[in-house]
């Protein structure tokens, strides 16, 4: 798919204000809700740690962790970050330009000077000054923020309008909502404090490896090692997480996150948050450095079970929740609980709700970027529906079907829980790599029998 151009559209660029012992940050936005939405004006408690919170996540926006040997050198596509304002908090989101890395800072309501003022989701403006403006705050003075800007308070800033056309590759938009669906199955893993936190952050190689390593538990600690045992996360590229030791001076605790051990363990992604004063900050590692989340497919078997009606349905219930309790809208929607999670599954990897592990359950949040693109960033699901729709799925018993494509016929079978299929692109990834079309299409169609 060629890559979408999306333009950023910003009344005034975004500043940083030094005088009389305070520092105002106003950002710009751009798009979501409105052309230019208003979030959030007062401010902030930990000024440094803010300040530097944020520009990690914009350091990993204008980054590309790995280039395929063969890529003509280029200038990184950086887009910009989003911000999203959930009646009580403000999380800021970027993607890496290789689709490999994914970072969130939330600042909670005991960082923030008051509520903000309307939910939504946005893009923001980092531009060069900025950034080297925040690089410069600290603790000795008042940090006061406006997440967007009244239509009067633009015209005192003096500055002029900022308009920019970025090319959004498709798997780059897919990966960055594709993580969301990839976190929640997730589980906590360990839990260090913050010696062993700043201890094994600061060990991590500074050189690039397309080795994958293993955070193995040592002591109270951890360590790298070449071989996973029941206990350890992977961490390919490990490097990729040296931009959270600028973050150390304000950390509390450092929780890594990763999927339930399965018996024939390969790469796997992971997620790694450090907690500090009242906000938090996500980083997504991919399964391995040249694998961005768009490659893994994973979540597919989540989609392919989704009613598109009760999707729709359960969208409408949601107004900026930073929390969505699936009880609540089972009640309201009056669909039952598994439904209802298997929609907020199609809702993450169509870009239109977050997730957040420290709460384990989702957020609302939609990427504002072309709808129409977002939900056809997904070939092999629409392959599986054409099937289904040819009617080429024949099912034979709970175990097996046969699903005829092209001039070939293939035969799924379901053995212990695990799909299989014969056709050659299953043998090739043998599952690594999310369901194929075939076993998608034979859900679809099984999902359908059941329903009629």
């Amino acid at each position: 798919m060629a890559p979408a151009e999306h333009t950023y559209s910003y009344l005034t660029a975004s500043a940083v204000l030094e005088e009389d012992g305070r520092a105002e940050v106003s950002l710009a936005t751009s798009g979501g809700r409105a052309p230019h939405p208003y979030f959030f004006t007062g401010f902030l408690a930990a000024p440094r740690q803010t300040a530097q919170a944020l520009l990690v996540v914009a350091e990993v926006a204008r980054t590309r962790y790995y280039e395929p040997p063969n890529m003509v050198a280029a200038r990184v596509m950086a887009a910009d970050p989003v911000v999203t304002s959930n009646l009580d908090r403000l999380r800021f989101e970027s993607f890496s330009a290789c689709a490999g890395v994914y970072a969130r800072l939330d600042l909670e309501p005991g960082v923030l000077d008051g509520r903000p003022r309307a939910w939504g989701t946005t893009n923001v403006d980092f531009n060069p000054p900025m950034r080297a403006a925040l690089a410069r705050v600290h603790d000795d003075e008042a940090m006061l923020m406006h997440a967007g800007h009244e239509e009067v308070r633009v015209e005192t800033l003096g500055g002029s309008a900022v308009e920019r056309k970025v090319p959004l590759p498709a798997r780059w938009l897919k990966g960055f909502a594709e993580v969301q669906v990839a976190s929640s199955h997730m589980v906590v893993r360990h839990e260090l404090p913050t010696v062993e936190a700043r201890r094994f952050l600061q060990s991590l190689p500074r050189t690039k490896s397309r080795s994958v390593a293993w955070a193995t538990p040592a002591g109270r600690g951890l360590r790298l090692t070449s071989r996973p045992g029941d206990a350890a996360v992977c961490l390919a590229g490990p490097e990729r997480l040296r931009l959270l030791e600028k973050l150390l001076p304000f950390a509390r605790t450092l929780r890594v996150y990763g999927p339930i051990p399965s018996r024939d363990r390969g790469a796997e992604p992971a997620v790694w948050e450090l907690e500090l004063d009242s906000a938090r900050i996500v980083f997504a590692l991919s399964p391995e450095l040249f694998r961005g989340f768009s490659g893994e497919g994973g979540i597919l078997g989540d989609l392919v079970s989704a009613d598109e009606g009760v999707v729709e349905e359960v969208a409408e219930t949601l107004h900026g929740e930073p929390v969505i309790d699936v009880a609540e809208v089972a009640d309201e929607t009056g669909f039952e609980r598994t439904r209802v999670q298997a929609a907020l599954g199609a809702l993450g990897a169509a870009g239109r709700v977050g997730y957040d592990l420290a709460q384990n359950a989702y957020f609302h949040r939609e990427l504002p970027y072309d709808r129409a693109v977002l939900e056809k960033m997904h070939p092999r699901l629409a392959g599986a529906r054409e099937l289904v729709e040819q009617g080429a799925v024949r099912l034979q018993d709970d175990l097996s079907a046969t699903v005829r494509s092209g001039e070939a016929e293939y035969v799924v079978r379901c053995d212990d829980g695990v799909a299989r299929c014969t056709c050659p692109w299953f043998a090739k990834h043998r599952g690594e790599r999310g369901p194929c079309k075939h076993v998608l299409a034979v859900e679809h169609a099984r999902r359908s029998a059941r329903v009629t």
